[in-house]
């Protein structure tokens, strides 16, 4: 596949999203072919998944059941969007990817990890991302960055979502040549140079 593949990571209220609608207008300014996904997400299948998932009267939805929702629509957006795009030479930038499930259904819901990579590795084709931007933040702090109306992720207490974020961090240290740590700063600007110089080096 000529194209390559970027994924955004990071905690609640990271603004992972917006960086990566800034990488996305810079590439394409640069004349690369670019497009922006979301997980879940991006595809008809998948926008209707992440409905349930989200959803914040699902209350009672279990951890294994959580966990298979983003599996399934990963794998519509794997082969609907992700392996076209990449056979096309373009550039998929996504906001979140299998290292979301590992950090927020493994680490932080406390499902078994090896599982979870065994269906990620059927999930997703074995496809891996060329290079993930690892956006760090107190989970506290991103939490009261994530506005006021929340999801039911968001909604999750405080605890979980500091596992979820050790798990990141655990990750971060296992594969630092692909994941980018990148400190959440109050200037934007200054967050996307970091994420620019690093994307530079694929082109």
């Amino acid at each position: 596949m000529r194209g390559k593949f970027i994924t955004f990571e990071g905690s609640e209220g990271s603004g992972k999203s917006t960086q990566a609608k800034m990488l996305l207008k810079y590439l394409l300014n640069q004349g690369v072919p670019a497009i922006l996904i979301r997980e879940p997400g991006s595809t008809k299948i998948s926008e209707k998944i992440r409905k349930i998932l989200l959803d914040p009267k699902n209350k009672s939805m279990c951890d294994e059941a959580e966990m298979l929702l983003y599996m399934a629509s990963r794998a519509q957006l794997v082969r609907e969007i992700i392996i076209p795009a990449l056979k096309k030479g373009k550039f998929v930038i996504s906001d979140r990817f299998l290292d979301a499930t590992l950090c927020y259904q493994g680490y932080g819901g406390g499902l078994d990890i090896d599982l979870i990579k065994r269906l990620g590795r059927f999930v997703t084709a074995g496809i891996k991302p060329h290079l993930t931007f690892l956006l760090d933040i107190d989970a506290k702090k991103g939490l009261e960055r994530a506005g006021k109306y929340k999801d039911r992720i968001e909604q999750k207490n405080l605890v979980y979502h500091k596992r979820v974020r050790r798990g990141y961090l655990h990750l971060s240290r296992l594969e630092p040549k692909r994941i980018k740590l990148v400190p959440v700063s109050e200037n934007k600007m200054k967050t996307q140079e970091i994420i620019r110089k690093f994307t530079k080096e694929l082109l």
